[in-house]
């Protein structure tokens, strides 16, 4: 069976996970991954809560007051205090380093890489990973794809024969499929460029993946690192561009070495890999129109679409 193959029309409801058991696409992004969280905030609740904190609250004195401040005190304060705290949600990037590391000693551990090189970090976070065919594949970690810093601030090293972009994303302020949908359509405008910044492929993958908050319906395959089990990533297959071809990967044909290599990792023997394995696919149609196509598999005959 052909899993190009997909009914369409089925849409979820945000926070509902797809059904297991069944292949479906989608004209909402959040189908670009199978998984939906828990609770993720309404948008008309974040819009309130910045409402509050720039407006509501600086003007109620007497709440103010009790705490020590003057509505001028919070007004002057409040641009700086914002500041400081993405820097300290910011230094969660040091637990983004220790997941990512962590997968990548599972592969030398299982036997996929011979070997690892750590980030230099200061630089682009990329790993240099050694597989045990002689294949020298680059990961650069990054945080969530939404953002300009971690979707087109990075650069391919020379020796690297496969290049992945993997996105360590813990926000919950978008659906997973929302977030891969906004990282690739800020790198297609970075690979339709000339020049040797073309991907291989995308992963998407952090420690909330598979728990309560973001259930996965790949836990069969999990695998438990230091008392936390974890699910298979949700890895795509992304298309070099090439000038004059109308149809880069649209339908998943193109293949590369490391997502099977990664899945292995996890138990899942390299024939059954394609049945884990998504694409990422565009279509130029017309001048200046180029459609795009996000599939994410998560078993035989199991995937979630997106298209646009």
């Amino acid at each position: 069976m052909s899993l190009n193959c997909i009914s369409i029309g089925h849409d979820y409801s945000i926070g509902e996970p797809p059904e297991v058991g069944t292949m479906t696409a989608s004209l909402s992004i959040a189908s670009a991954a199978p998984c939906r969280h828990r609770g993720t905030p309404r948008e008309g609740a974040i819009e309130q809560v910045i409402g509050l904190l720039s407006a509501k609250l600086g003007a109620d004195q007497a709440y103010l007051e009790r705490h020590g401040l003057t509505p001028e005190e919070y007004t002057h304060s409040l641009p700086a205090a914002i500041e400081r705290l993405r820097g300290r949600m910011a230094a969660k990037n040091q637990k983004r380093r220790d997941f990512v590391e962590e997968i990548v000693k599972l592969l030398v551990e299982t036997g996929v890489a011979s070997n690892y090189q750590k980030p230099r970090y200061g630089k682009h976070t990329i790993y240099r990973v050694y597989l045990k065919n002689g294949i020298q594949v680059g990961i650069i970690q990054k945080g969530c794809p939404d953002g300009k810093h971690s979707s087109v601030a990075w650069s391919r090293p020379e020796w690297a024969k496969e290049l992945y972009l993997w996105w360590v994303c813990d926000s919950k302020a978008a659906e997973p499929g929302e977030h891969v949908w906004k990282g690739v359509t800020r790198l297609r405008g970075k690979v339709s460029l000339p020049g040797e910044d073309q991907l291989d492929g995308l992963i998407f993958f952090n420690r909330l993946c598979g728990t309560p908050e973001r259930p996965c319906p790949k836990m069969e395959h999990a695998v438990e690192r230091n008392g936390v089990k974890l699910p298979p990533p949700c890895v795509y297959v992304f298309p070099h561009w090439e000038t004059g071809q109308n149809n880069l990967n649209w339908r998943g044909e193109v293949q590369r070495t490391f997502p099977a290599q990664l899945l292995r990792a996890f138990g899942i023997l390299p024939t059954h890999a394609p049945n884990f394995i998504g694409h990422v696919g565009f279509r130029l149609s017309a001048p200046n129109a180029i459609n795009t196509e996000i599939t994410s598999r998560y078993g035989p005959a199991k995937a979630s679409t997106a298209r646009g």
